[in-house]
């Protein structure tokens, strides 16, 4: 999970981010973080909209690669 301080250095330095939800970098989220809370975060993606996203996933800066992830299903 992200941590506080990690959220608020991309949020002061307006850096564009990728949100890897899954192993399809198709389902990805490009986006800039507007504010957080215990469980969730704000991101506002290039057309405005902003979606909420759970902090379980992984968030990177966009100019970096995205990393090759297997992925594996969580058991329920």
């Amino acid at each position: 999970m992200i941590t506080e301080e990690q959220l608020d250095t991309y949020r002061r330095e307006g850096t564009m981010l990728r949100v890897i939800r899954d192993a399809d970098p198709a389902n990805d989220v490009k986006g800039i973080i507007v504010a957080w809370d215990d469980s969730f975060v704000l991101v506002r993606r290039p057309n405005r909209r902003v979606v909420k996203l759970d902090r379980k996933y992984r968030y990177m800066p966009f100019s970096e690669p995205r990393p090759e992830i297997e992925w594996v299903p969580e058991a329920e």
